[in-house]
């Protein structure tokens, strides 16, 4: 059994003295791992590093068996977000809730593409967070958990949304919504395509996702949001773009 794939580098695991598990997020093949040998040499160091894109060939006796990994570079893009501490947060928070909510060898390309684009996105403090937002949303979305922001749930109304219901996840008018704010979770403007990112918006759309991903996609599962996400909030609290 094999094949070969473009992926990004989620996480690497040490194994005995030399190797490594590694987790890559393929395009066709999804969220997957294989054994590198030799994954602690001083040529492979660099490539072993969250978030860089590589191109990947795997090869196993059966289907269902660990298997080995051949790995090359393409582009060794983590160490651009070396040192900005609140990208790295991002991308640390990105790689860990992909590996945490993305079934294993179950193809997700929209998500995949997404994580391509906020990987391109890091050096732009001004448009990241809100791409991260749109990211989660997506991977909601594509493992049949999307928001439903089309349209008011009460009026079907197109304008003015402003909140979303957490039974649901349906948008809500503001008009329908006030009598019942304080139970209902605030829907930023940008999610929607419409308005420019104002102060808290960031936030509004972290809490949004943040819901549904644990009560849909972890707490099923036993498991919560990963402690890489929490610290992703506290760095764009530091920087101020929550």
């Amino acid at each position: 059994m094999e094949w070969r794939d473009k992926g990004i580098v989620l996480a690497v695991r040490p194994h005995g003295e030399t190797s490594a598990i590694v987790e890559i997020l393929t395009e066709s093949q999804g969220r997957h791992a294989g054994l590198v040998k030799g994954a602690r040499s001083k040529s492979m160091r660099p490539i072993l590093q969250p978030g860089n894109q590589v191109t990947v060939g795997w090869r196993a006796r059966l289907a269902e068996h660990l298997g080995m990994f051949q790995i090359e570079a393409d582009h060794l893009g983590a160490g651009g977000v070396m040192e900005d501490r609140a990208a790295l947060a991002g991308l640390n928070a990105a790689c860990a809730l992909a590996v945490m909510a993305l079934p294993e060898r179950e193809a997700h390309p929209a998500v995949h593409a997404g994580f391509e684009l906020l990987l391109s996105a890091f050096e732009d403090e001004d448009v990241w967070p809100a791409l991260y937002v749109r990211w989660e949303a997506g991977l909601l979305s594509d493992l049949g958990y999307g928001l439903d922001l089309r349209k008011c749930a009460v009026t079907g109304e197109t304008e003015d949304l402003s909140h979303v219901s957490p039974r649901t996840g349906r948008a809500v008018c503001r008009e329908e919504a006030a009598p019942y704010a304080a139970k209902l979770l605030e829907l930023p403007g940008f999610m929607r395509g419409s308005g420019e990112i104002v102060k808290g918006d960031i936030a509004k759309g972290l809490d949004l996702t943040g819901y549904f991903l644990e009560r849909r996609v972890l707490w099923p599962v036993d498991r919560q949001l990963p402690e890489a996400r929490t610290r992703l909030i506290a760095e764009l609290e530091r920087i101020g773009r929550l």
